[in-house]
Formats: C-alpha cells, structure tokens, sequence
C-alpha cells in the first residue's frame, strides 16, 4: 500500500526544500524535478501543494511527460479525500492523437524510403 496524504499535508509541503503536488487523487514530489521542468520552476512551484490535475491536462503533456511524472510519484490521497475523476492525460484524445500522429508519421517515412530505393533498382536495371 502507498503512502496516504490528506490535502493538508500536502498544501504543508509546498517549497524549494519539498514539493508535492496532486494528480488525480496521486501524490507527486516534484522537488528534484524543479530545475529540470520544461516550463521553469515556478509553475511547479506555484501549484505546489494543490491539485494540478486541471492544468497538467490543459497544458497538453506529451506520453513521455506522462511517463516521467510516474517517477516522481510518493504516495495519493486518503481516500476520503479523493475526486475519483478519471485521469484524461492517461486516456487523452490529446495523447492518443499525438501518438497516432507519431506512428503515422513514422509510417510514411518509412514508405518514402522503400519508395525510393524501388526507384533507384527500377532506374539502374533499365538504364
């Protein structure tokens, strides 16, 4: 069993030395991620010790930054304290489209380079 944090604990840790932050009912420390994040320091900084939940999926992050903030996972709330919303960045149509979009992507050109090697044995067997 994870560690259980109630809201109030959380907001408590809201600073430079340790920053938690709450992600659909998941308890994140972000602290050793505040230099590395994308977007500055700050922003975790100012939603230090609250629910980020809204502005993480609004933000659009990618599958990787998905992937990367299951690093910093410590804990989630008691369960009395939970909003049981689904998590949409784990389920975004934003996510999967990104990665549709990356396969495609990938796909075409991978067809453009089997086309073109096509054209270079088509060119030097009839010249």
């Amino acid at each position: 069993m994870s560690k259980q944090y109630t809201r109030s604990e959380v907001a408590s840790l809201n600073s430079k030395e340790q920053t938690l932050i709450i992600l659909h009912d998941k308890v994140f420390d972000v602290t050793k991620f505040l230099n590395e994040h994308p977007g500055g320091e700050e922003i975790l900084l100012d939603h230090g010790g609250k629910d980020a939940s809204d502005d993480f999926n609004d933000v659009g992050h990618s599958i990787d930054a998905v992937d990367l903030s299951k690093t910093y996972l410590v804990g989630e709330l008691v369960e009395s304290e939970r909003t049981n919303r689904s998590p949409k960045y784990w389920t975004s149509s934003k996510a999967t489209q990104q990665k549709e979009e990356q396969e495609k992507s990938s796909s075409t050109m991978m067809m453009a380079a089997i086309g073109a090697v096509l054209l270079a044995i088509v060119y030097f067997v009839y010249l």
